[in-house]
């Protein structure tokens, strides 16, 4: 079964966004459980957290199917020792808040080198970076979203996802999430059968299926190999509807959460349906 839904607002406070999901029909959501652009927020209260659990209960959504995503800022492969620290720090945070709010993932964007050191070193770094969290921390499982290589993130690359899942030492913990966009930008076709199944045919090789905890559904509004990490709704952008359809009618990405991350947040219950349609 395929559990679809979005990225919705956390206004008011992380016990509403059940409620959003429910408004548009998702089977699953993603959220923030703090401000994504700053370094700290207030501390969960246990109203808080009881409603949210509440919600999601009155809701019918499970821990599964919730892919909480962590703040923009955090950087785990960060060159510079102080900074690096302010990131490990607060990416322990987000995993703490995500356990009590009773949810077992953590999505995050890998990190980058800034120019400043190689890809391999940064991405032994990130791995450090999960290992000294996980080890902080109880069962969230960490999620690795792939990127489209943007300035100098890694990430973009099967092989990067894979040496990072490598060098984390519980490997009950650590995952991936594909983004559509960014992989496609990054240069993963997924625009025809034939390309679609020698994307994941490598995905499959590379890191391996029993690692995807989740997914991004994203059109792209750049072009092929662009390596920029611009959103478009589902069937409007570079991609086209067929990656989707295929998507949909494939048995290997159910039972995730599949989230739409797309720009338009008005037409979301509208391409949850047509997402559904495929299926």
């Amino acid at each position: 079964m395929k559990y679809i839904g979005a990225h919705v607002s956390a206004a008011g406070g992380v016990e509403n966004t059940p409620l959003n999901a429910k408004v548009i029909g998702a089977k699953a959501f993603a959220l923030f459980t703090k401000n994504q652009r700053q370094w700290y927020s207030k501390p969960l209260t246990d109203e808080n957290i009881n409603l949210f659990k509440e919600n999601c209960k009155k809701e019918g959504f499970s821990p599964e199917y919730i892919l909480p995503h962590d703040s923009y800022l955090i950087n785990l492969g960060h060159p510079e020792s102080e900074k690096l620290i302010k990131s490990q720090k607060a990416f322990l945070d987000e995993l703490k808040r995500c356990e009590q709010l009773g949810l077992k993932y953590l999505n995050f964007h890998p990190g980058s080198h800034l120019g400043q050191y190689s890809e391999t070193k940064c991405l032994q770094t990130i791995s450090d970076s999960i290992n000294w969290a996980l080890s902080e921390t109880d069962y969230v499982t960490a999620v690795i979203e792939n990127t489209a290589g943007q300035g100098n993130n890694v990430g973009y690359k099967f092989e990067h996802l894979a040496q990072i899942i490598n060098n984390v030492k519980d490997k009950s913990r650590i995952g991936v999430c594909i983004d559509t966009c960014h992989g496609f930008t990054a240069g993963y076709d997924i625009r025809t059968k034939e390309a679609f199944e020698k994307t994941f045919a490598d995905f499959d090789r590379i890191v391996g299926f029993k690692y995807l905890k989740g997914m991004h559904l994203n059109d792209s509004k750049k072009e092929f190999r662009s390596r920029k990490d611009r959103h478009e709704s589902i069937g409007k952008g570079f991609i086209g509807i067929d990656a989707f359809r295929f998507i949909m009618q494939d048995s290997r990405f159910d039972e995730i959460p599949l989230v739409l991350e797309t720009p338009n947040s008005d037409i979301w219950a509208e391409e949850i349906e047509q997402l559904y349609s495929f299926s």
